[in-house]
C-alpha cells in the first residue's frame, strides 16, 4: 500500500539533493536549487529537455518523497477543458430530469440547481489538483505541454496564477493549498512567455558519464561493472552522432536491463546489433548503427577503456 502521509518539504538545497538521491534520482546542484526554490516559493517548475532525460520522473519522485498523491495531466493535440478540467455527467443529469418530470416536479430553477451540483460534476486532473484539502496538496504533473495548442496554454494562465478555476454553473473553485506543479516539455514548439513567467525554469540535459553510470548501478543492479561502463561509454558516444533521436537515460536503463536478462558480460558487435531495439526507436538510426558505425563506436569505447585501465 502506498504511504500517503504528507511529509515536510526539504529545508535546504543539500536536503533536496539528499531527498532525490534517496529515491534514486541523481540530480545536479543546479536542478536541486531550482526545485528547492520552486517548493519554497510555491511556484510551478517548468522543465524542458529531450525526451527520456528524466523530467517526468522528478514528479514521481516528489510524490513518493512527500507522501502526496500524483495527479498527471498527459497533454496531447486537441486537449480541451472537458478532458483536462471538468465535465458534467450528462447521462445522469438527463435521467434525473426524466425522473423529476415523471414525479410531477416542475420547478425549473430547483431542477437546474440540482443537476448542476457537485453530485453530477466529473473532476478531471486540473480540478482534482485544486480540490485537495489543506495539508494534502498533490503533486500536479502537466506532462508534455508542447503537444497542446496555444488556446489551452492560455487557459492554464488562470490556474497557474491564482490556483483557481471558474465553472460557470458553480462559481470559482480555489485550491486550499497550491499543489506542487511540475510542467514538462520536449520543446517540439515554443511555450508562450506569459506562461513561462509564472514558473521557475530548468533545462534537463543528458547526464555526464559518471552520473549515468551511477544511475545504471542503481536502476539495473544486476548489470556487471564492465558491461555497465561499456554501455554508458557507448551511449555517450552515440549521442555525438547526430542521430534522429538520441537515446535518453530511460533507454540506457532499458538496454542495460535487456543485456542483463540475456546474461551478457560485455558488449560485442552481434549483441549490439540484436538488441538495438531497446536503445534506439527509429529504423534509420538502427540501420546506421548496424551498418558498421556501431562496430566503429564499440572499437573506440574498448580502446579508450583499455588506455585508461
Amino acid at each position: 500500500m502506498t504511504d500517503h502521509t504528507a511529509r515536510a518539504l526539504p529545508g535546504s538545497i543539500d536536503e533536496t539533493l539528499e531527498m532525490l538521491a534517496a529515491h534514486d534520482y541523481l540530480a545536479g546542484r543546479s536542478l536541486a536549487t531550482v526545485l528547492f526554490l520552486a517548493l519554497k516559493m510555491q511556484r510551478p517548475l517548468f522543465l524542458e529537455g529531450e525526451a527520456g532525460v528524466g523530467k517526468t520522473e522528478i514528479a514521481k519522485v516528489l510524490s513518493k518523497a512527500f507522501g502526496r498523491p500524483l495527479i498527471r495531466l498527459q497533454c496531447y493535440e486537441g486537449l480541451d477543458v472537458a478532458s483536462a478540467v471538468y465535465e458534467w455527467n450528462y447521462p445522469a443529469q438527463m435521467l434525473e430530469i426524466r425522473l423529476s418530470e415523471a414525479a410531477g416536479l416542475t420547478d425549473r430553477d430547483r431542477m437546474e440547481a440540482d443537476i448542476f451540483s457537485e453530485r453530477y460534476l466529473i473532476r478531471r486532473p486540473v480540478l482534482q489538483a485544486l480540490s485537495a484539502v489543506e495539508g494534502r496538496a498533490p503533486v500536479f504533473l502537466i506532462d508534455e505541454l508542447d503537444r497542446t495548442d496555444e488556446a489551452f496554454e492560455a487557459f492554464l494562465l488562470e490556474i497557474l496564477s491564482d490556483f483557481q478555476v471558474t465553472i460557470p454553473e458553480l462559481g470559482t473553485i480555489r485550491a486550499a493549498e497550491p499543489p506542487i506543479v511540475i510542467i514538462t516539455t520536449n520543446r517540439t514548439r515554443e511555450i508562450h512567455d506569459a506562461l513561462k513567467r509564472r514558473c521557475l525554469y530548468h533545462w534537463v540535459d543528458y547526464p555526464q558519464a559518471a552520473q549515468e553510470l551511477e544511475i545504471i548501478r542503481r536502476k539495473a543492479p544486476g548489470c556487471n561493472d564492465l558491461l555497465s561502463r561499456q554501455i554508458v561509454a557507448y551511449v555517450q558516444k552515440l549521442r555525438t552522432l547526430d542521430l534522429f533521436k538520441n537515446p535518453g537515460v530511460a533507454e540506457t536503463i532499458d538496454w542495460a536491463t535487456a543485456l542483463t536478462e540475456l546474461d551478457r558480460m560485455a558488449l560485442d558487435p552481434e549483441t549490439i546489433s540484436d538488441t538495438l531495439g531497446a536503445l534506439l526507436k527509429y529504423q534509420d538510426d538502427i540501420a546506421r548503427i548496424q551498418g558498421g558505425e556501431g562496430a566503429k563506436v564499440l572499437a573506440e569505447v574498448k580502446a579508450e577503456m583499455l588506455a585508461t585501465g
